[in-house]
């Protein structure tokens, strides 16, 4: 496999006052046993437009890089301050995303096959928000004025599609800030934008999904069904909010990714140093509470005996087994999802 990261946006090119130094890029996952093309996948993580889930990302692309893809995830601007609205800029970062994979198919081993973003919650919206703007977004830089940035499919995973009574609200408020434009506020409630040309759409989420209401993916499932767009949309009927591929790895915390982490790293950073741009008293204290400097070392005692006593379990034979029988049929998503692809 060859994997590497490009910076998508190159110097003079992208501007967000609460980047902190941060760029978007992608994390690219490549065969290299052939030089065959394949279908590729742009994975586009969650986190409620505040930050980039890291299971959402590198343990999703290697599911679907063990199914032959090439895969890609997109590390896109988020505000995890909270403090400067986001408008555009995650769907221009996901166009850019595209634009830059295409231009590079050839390197990508991707010439003629089909490129499917794959967005998760907030992320879905991001993925979401470029099935039906794609045609809205013209890229600054003349090298890809002319590539297409229409996604071939998108798998809208658990996603926030409206703004209206089943919306995220915090997931709107990072994207819009806290008074948004009627006009606004219609853009961005996605089961309003879907047109004849929205690329064919796979959806799916939990009927008791405890974040984002389930009547989001029904929404954009109606809205499909009326312009004759094809989709599948499965609801599953139990699972929380955020299970990405429910398998060990998931459920181990260690599922890998954690570069898509870097805004916020940098704006957590800026923040307890006094450098935030904007941020409220409020948002900083709940960021210094929320992520804490560690303590010198030896100084906390009870991290210590629990990291002993897990490696004391892990000894003995590793931790208990966890009961994944509830998400069995969760588990088959991706294999439903590649079906669904190989129909178009």
């Amino acid at each position: 496999m060859r994997e590497f990261k490009e910076i998508i946006w190159q110097d003079g090119e992208y501007s967000y006052d609460a980047a902190y130094g941060f760029v978007p890029s992608i994390h690219g996952y490549i065969h290299d046993e052939d030089d065959a093309d394949r279908d590729c996948m742009l994975v586009i993580p969650g986190g409620g437009y505040c930050m980039c889930t890291p299971h959402e990302g590198e343990l999703v692309a290697e599911v679907f890089y063990k199914q032959g893809m090439n895969t890609f995830v997109l590390t896109y601007t988020t505000d995890i301050t909270m403090s400067v609205p986001l408008k555009k800029q995650p769907l221009e970062d996901a166009s850019r995303a595209v634009r830059f994979i295409r231009k590079r198919e050839t390197e990508y081993n991707i010439q003629g096959k089909k490129l499917i973003v794959c967005g998760f919650s907030a992320g879905a919206h991001v993925a979401g928000s470029l099935a039906v703007h794609f045609a809205d977004i013209n890229d600054r830089a003349s090298e890809y004025a002319d590539v297409n940035n229409r996604p071939d499919g998108a798998i809208l995973a658990y996603p926030v599609i409206t703004t209206g009574e089943y919306t995220h609200e915090y997931s709107v408020q990072a994207l819009l800030g806290k008074k948004p434009t009627a006009e606004e506020l219609e853009y961005f409630s996605l089961e309003k934008q879907v047109t004849e040309n929205t690329p064919p759409c796979f959806l799916w989420q939990t009927a008791e999904d405890n974040l984002v209401p389930v009547e989001n993916s029904y929404l954009m499932a109606k809205a499909l069904r009326e312009k004759g767009i094809p989709f599948a949309h499965y609801v599953f009927p139990t699972g929380f909010h955020g299970l990405s591929y429910p398998s060990e790895k998931f459920f181990s915390f260690n599922a890998g990714g954690e570069y898509v982490l870097e805004q916020l790293e940098k704006a957590v950073a800026a923040v307890k140093a006094g450098k935030g741009n904007n941020v409220s008293e409020q948002r900083k204290k709940e960021l210094e509470e929320q992520f804490p400097d560690p303590k010198p070392e030896g100084q906390d005692e009870n991290k210590q005996a629990e990291t002993e006593n897990q490696e004391a379990q892990q000894d003995e034979g590793g931790l208990p087994p966890i009961d994944f029988t509830w998400s069995e049929d969760i588990g088959v998503w991706p294999e439903l999802a590649r079906v669904w692809m190989n129909r178009f």
